[in-house]
């Protein structure tokens, strides 16, 4: 359980954010809804956590950019006096062929899905030091485990937040802080929902376990690692696929 705990989730203003975001709250953690775009879509989730008891705000704050996370972490933790777990999933995709991707559609995906990453790590990591604690969970996906086509920009983000997870665990773990990272393989979203089911009949047969994976699947994996159950694992990347990538 996570009582008393402070948990920021970036990206979480629906998908497998809003789901991580739910689940942390109703595990006993005070939870920062974070999102750019959809203020109307987090505030739905914050008022979705308070109506089933838990405890919630919403943060607009676009991770893309050090400044804006630096204001970000230090308004979370002279608010809350501490900050416990950092979720980031905050992402996006620009896909297309390599051959005919812009240098803007590879350079956004990379700022916003990896550089993101570093940038809330990099604000957060000197109050985890000072409290000697903490949980960091990178949200990677199976495009940066195994590649995927159309994806260049996409799986070279993932693939990065791998890298950086596993160094900054080395960095960090001396003071009893965890990093790990989750690559999600094919996940029920607003973006697979638009798939034709022909396509997506496609994927499925490439899936061990025969179905699409849902954002409670991956939720429930990140409020492991959030607790302390798993306080001695750290600088692992845990597939939840479905046995879709061995």
């Amino acid at each position: 359980m996570l009582q008393n705990k402070v948990a920021l989730v970036t990206g979480a203003s629906r998908g497998i954010g809003r789901e991580i975001a739910i689940t942390l709250a109703g595990q006993g953690a005070t939870v920062i809804v974070n999102y750019q775009g959809s203020k109307e879509k987090a505030e739905d989730v914050v008022s979705f956590i308070k109506e089933n008891g838990g405890c919630a705000e919403s943060f607009g704050c676009d991770v893309s950019n050090f400044e804006l996370c630096a204001e970000m972490i230090g308004q979370i933790i002279e608010k809350y006096g501490r900050l416990d777990v950092l979720v980031n999933n905050a992402g996006i995709t620009r896909d297309g062929l390599l051959m005919k991707m812009s240098e803007e559609d590879f350079s956004k995906v990379i700022d916003v899905n990896l550089k993101g990453a570093f940038n809330t790590i990099r604000h957060a990591s000197r109050y985890f030091l000072k409290q000697r604690s903490g949980s960091i969970i990178n949200i990677s996906s199976v495009s940066g485990v195994s590649g995927n086509a159309g994806q260049a920009n996409y799986s070279a983000a993932k693939a990065g937040i791998i890298g950086l997870t596993k160094s900054v665990a080395k960095e960090l773990g001396s003071r009893g802080i965890t990093v790990n990272a989750i690559a999600p393989g094919f996940i029920e979203t607003d973006m697979t929902d638009a798939m034709p089911e022909k396509a997506k009949e496609a994927v499925k047969s490439q899936i061990t376990l025969g179905r699409i994976g849902t954002p409670a699947d991956i939720a429930g994996v990140a409020a492991f690692l959030a607790s302390d159950a798993a306080s001695y694992i750290t600088g692992q990347v845990i597939s939840v696929d479905g046995g879709m990538v061995f």
